[in-house]
This record gives structure tokens, C-alpha cells and sequence, in this order.
């Protein structure tokens, strides 16, 4: 039996063969007579899991040896507080607003320091992001922030800003929960990368921090020990009960991409091309339409995230009732925006993007 396509934007489908491989390891892991959950973090066992999901999530991302992997907890929501803790010192940081959870990221900062307002795509309904030669970037900032994939709004910077040729000697740190594993990152520009692992990684729980060694150390007084990046980094991510479930199937899906190829890539250059392929699919189709519209600037439409609307949205819950009769999960657009979303994330396949399509097709057919 064929399993639906889920298009949730997180929690989000994980690669099948992962799901199958953890449930045969479910309840004695290679003979331990152990299942995971159960396991010690602090046994031969796990760390031998652990040690190969960072030693993995290294190679697959090509992290510089200069930057530490940290698996921690709290989501992304919870680093919109612990990165100005670590790395603002009680100074000025800087944001680039480019939709709801770069928002969410400046407001949060403003308890722990002088958050500025470098740019905002607000006046565009948050469907572009002002040049960068733009910005208002502070002199003495402790760092600039960005979210590289807004989920919500479905808008992706596809290079990450070069702050130097700015002007701007602050390490850039990216929010790049929805799209990390995606696409190559750009080690050079980047002080710290986070990320929540739920939308293209594993289970929700688990928070990946990989950050430059030269920014470990400059915690605020106020910052709670577990949360201080210096002691984590320290401990090698032990320093309290890690999320040891979400590690192990984080490792089990770095495992998965490390295996993908597309021609001669592999790995993340293999799914890169995988996901232009997927997203460009679907934007050619719904700008084809005149029943469905995507209102994000092309220059900046997420592959991972695609938010589509009906002209007529009266016939939403039709859609969605009809999307999911024929095995289409989680296509309703957050509520904050509305109408639809497709999340295309590594774990959905062409075939999940033709299904839809063909949906989509239908829908608007029988609608006329």
C-alpha cells in the first residue's frame, strides 16, 4: 500500500526507508537489547550514534573544521533567545525582516539587546526582500540575522549575503531550519547556522547549531549554563540529557541523503538539483493557471516552501477535502496568511509534486 504524500511544513514527512529502519531497530538496536529511547546518552551505545550523526551531518554539509556541531533542544524559537545571549555581549544586532520568523527572531532579541531594524520586506506583504546594498547595517553590530527560508511566506535567499562586501564585519547568523540539507551552504559567509530539525532532518526536538569556534565564549552572565553554546560545545552536546531520539533519527537521515545521487551528484548537490527540479515543476504550473496564484517575487520563491492561494477562496475547504480524499496531507496555509502550501521538502518525491499537480488539475477542472 502506497502511503499519502504529506506536504506539512513541519513537523514534516521523513524519508520513508528511515521510517522503516528505525522501526526494525525500534526495540533492540544491533543487538543491544535496547531500544534507543532507552539507552543511557552517556553508554558506548549512543555515543557511538551520536558520534556518527555529527561525523555524517560534517560531511554532508562540508562544515569547516573550525565549527563546532551542537545538537541541543528548544526549537528554533528558543535560539531566537539563546543566540543574542551568546553572541550580543548587550550590544547592537542586526535583522533583516523577510517574514514571520525573522520577525519573531528581532522582536525576541530586543530583551537581551539593541535590536535594529536593518531591512524589512513589509511593505511587499513580505513576498520580496530590499538589495542588500539596501540595508542599514550597523557599524558596531555583534551580528546580523537572517532567516535564509521563511516557511510561512515562502520566501528564500538562494545566496546567502556577503556582509564583508557590505561593509559589514559582523558574522552573519541564519535561521536555516527549513531548507538546511537543501542546498550546499556557504561556510565562508557564516558565523552560526540553527535550525530546528522537524522540517527536513527528523522529529521535532532536536536543534542543530553549528557555530564558529571564534564565537564560543561570550555568553552574558544571565545565560542559563545548558543554553551557554562555550559549555555545550565543551561537553560535546552532553552537558545535560541530549534529545537522543532526535539525534539518532537526525543520523539515520543524514545517512539516507548521504546515499542520494542525481547523475554524477550526491548528497546535498544531488538534492539541490532534486529540489529545483520539484519546485520549478510546481511554480510553472500554478503561473500557468488562472485559478491558483503564488505572490512571491520570483527572485525570491522558497523551493521548499510554496504558498498558493485559489482566486476564489470560497472553494478552499472543497480543495482541501478533495486533496486529502485523494491522499494529499497538510496542504492548509498557515493560518496567519491563509490559502495553501506545498512544503517540497527532501523527503517528497517528483511523483508527490505530479500528484498534486494532477489534483490541482482536476480540482480546477470540475470547479469551472
Amino acid at each position: 500500500m502506497n502511503r499519502p504524500f504529506n506536504f506539512s511544513a513541519g513537523p514534516a514527512a521523513i524519508p520513508e526507508e528511515v521510517l522503516q529502519r528505525a522501526a526494525a531497530e525500534m526495540c533492540d538496536w544491533h543487538g543491544s537489547g535496547m531500544g534507543v529511547m532507552e539507552m543511557s546518552h552517556r553508554g558506548k551505545e549512543f555515543i557511538s550514534i551520536y558520534e556518527q550523526a555529527e561525523s555524517d551531518l560534517r560531511q554532508l554539509l562540508a562544515v569547516p573544521s573550525n565549527f563546532r556541531i551542537l545538537f541541543m533542544q528548544g526549537g528554533a524559537i528558543a535560539h531566537n533567545a539563546i543566540i543574542p545571549m551568546n553572541l550580543s555581549r548587550g550590544g547592537v544586532v542586526d535583522f533583516v525582516v523577510s517574514g514571520s520568523w525573522s520577525q519573531k527572531s528581532y522582536k525576541e532579541a530586543g530583551k537581551y539587546a539593541s535590536a535594529h531594524l536593518a531591512a524589512s520586506g513589509q511593505d511587499s506583504g513580505f513576498t520580496s526582500v530590499p538589495e542588500a546594498s539596501s540595508w542599514q547595517l550597523s557599524p558596531d553590530a555583534a551580528y546580523v540575522h537572517i532567516c535564509s527560508n521563511e516557511t510561512i511566506h515562502g520566501v528564500e535567499f538562494h545566496e546567502l549575503p556577503d556582509l564583508q562586501a557590505l561593509g559589514s564585519q559582523a558574522p552573519l547568523v541564519i535561521d536555516f531550519s527549513s531548507h538546511v540539507a537543501s542546498r550546499p551552504v556557504d561556510w565562508s559567509r557564516v558565523g552560526i547556522a540553527f535550525g530546528g530539525a522537524q522540517k527536513n532532518i527528523g522529529p521535532a526536538g532536536l536543534t542543530i547549531v553549528i557555530v564558529r569556534e571564534d564565537l564560543l565564549g561570550h555568553a552574558l552572565p544571565i545565560t542559563p549554563s545548558a543554553f551557554d553554546y562555550k559549555i555545550v560545545a565543551d561537553n560535546n552536546s552532553m552537558y545535560n540529557t541530549p534529545p537522543t531520539w532526535g539525534i539518532y533519527m537526525a543520523g539515520l537521515t543524514f545517512q539516507w541523503l548521504l546515499q542520494q545521487r542525481e547523475g554524477d551528484l550526491v548528497g546535498v548537490a544531488a538534492m539541490e538539483k532534486r529540489n529545483i527540479a520539484k519546485a520549478e515543476r510546481f511554480y510553472s504550473y500554478v503561473d500557468s493557471s488562472d485559478f491558483y496564484v503564488n505572490k512571491v517575487a520570483p527572485a525570491w520563491r522558497s523551493r521548499m516552501n510554496i504558498p498558493f492561494f485559489l482566486r476564489d477562496e470560497s472553494r478552499n475547504e472543497a480543495f482541501l477535502a478533495g486533496a486529502k480524499a485523494n491522499g494529499l496531507l497538510q496542504l492548509k496555509g498557515h493560518k496567519s496568511v491563509g490559502g495553501m502550501r506545498a512544503s517540497l521538502y527532501n523527503a517528497m518525491s517528483m511523483q508527490g509534486v505530479e500528484a498534486l499537480i494532477a489534483y490541482m488539475q482536476e480540482f480546477e477542472r470540475t470547479s469551472a
